[in-house]
């Protein structure tokens, strides 16, 4: 990326990548369709290999069934969790608009509570527990996060507030102020970060619930700190005086994740005992 100047602040150049990455026709396939599709690749390996390493009582085709109701779940939570939460107005002049996924509009929040949902139907119709199967697909969340995040930055959406730090990039649409390239630094501690630490805790099978504790846990942490270099979204703006919506649904997150940590911690030193 080029680097240009912004007055007296020195800032990165937007490189410009055409959201399509390939155009047949009438038809398009989006880098933001691409980032789905690896991260459901990723989390199918992920899962086999937690499945293998557990020794969870699961064959090919429950994982199979697990990964498509995960699928639904993540897909129509997020387009929900963003149309409820973020831009329900936008929507009623041109409700198909719903539907168009791969121009972005994806809520993480809501893509949690649409897999969350999901998990708890597939625990009930296979031979798992919720927290042990929500334990296995959270080690693979963190691929999809990464390359979404990666996604939003191709699209030019989601950017941070006004920066003149000098990897600041000037997103067109957003004014002509470098800003925090947010969407990288979610990538890096949402996606990266806590992938490698959740690969090394899966390491060893743990108690029931407590990969996903730590998987709330950080992404609430890193999420919340993004957050204040972040620019609110502009049919929000800030909820409540400095704090974003972002901050608000992540702040639950972190509670639960820390609960979930200690009654794990908690079972595994009575069980000892």
């Amino acid at each position: 990326m080029a680097r240009i100047g912004v007055g007296a602040v020195t800032s990165i150049a937007f490189p410009a990548i055409d959201p399509v990455l390939v155009r047949i026709g009438p038809l398009s396939v989006h880098w933001y369709g691409i980032a789905y599709v690896i991260a459901f690749v990723a989390a199918g390996v992920i899962a086999h290999w937690l499945i293998r390493r557990w020794e969870l009582p699961l064959t090919d085709d429950d994982l199979i069934e697990i990964l498509l109701a995960a699928v639904i779940g993540v897909i129509v939570g997020s387009r929900l969790g963003y149309v409820i939460i973020y831009g329900a107005a936008q929507y009623w002049s041109d409700p198909l608009e719903v539907f168009a996924i791969w121009d972005g509009g994806m809520a993480f929040h809501g893509g949690l509570t649409g897999i969350l949902i999901a998990a708890w139907v597939e625990s009930r119709r296979k031979p798992i527990s919720f927290l042990r199967l929500c334990d296995m697909g959270a080690v693979g969340t963190p691929v999809g996060i990464f390359f979404g995040r990666l996604a939003n930055f191709v699209n030019g959406e989601l950017w941070g507030r006004p920066t003149t730090l000098p990897w600041g990039v000037v997103f067109p649409g957003a004014g002509p102020l470098p800003r925090h390239p947010s969407q990288i630094y979610e990538a890096f501690l949402e996606g990266a970060v806590l992938l490698v630490v959740l690969l090394l805790l899966a390491r060893r099978c743990r108690p029931d619930g407590e990969i996903l504790g730590w998987f709330l846990l950080l992404y609430g942490i890193f999420r919340i700190s993004v957050e204040f270099v972040r620019q609110p979204d502009v049919q929000l703006g800030f909820i409540a005086g400095p704090f974003t919506m972002g901050q608000l649904l992540s702040l639950p997150l972190v509670l639960i994740g820390s609960w979930l940590v200690l009654r794990a911690r908690r079972g595994a030193r009575a069980a000892e005992k």
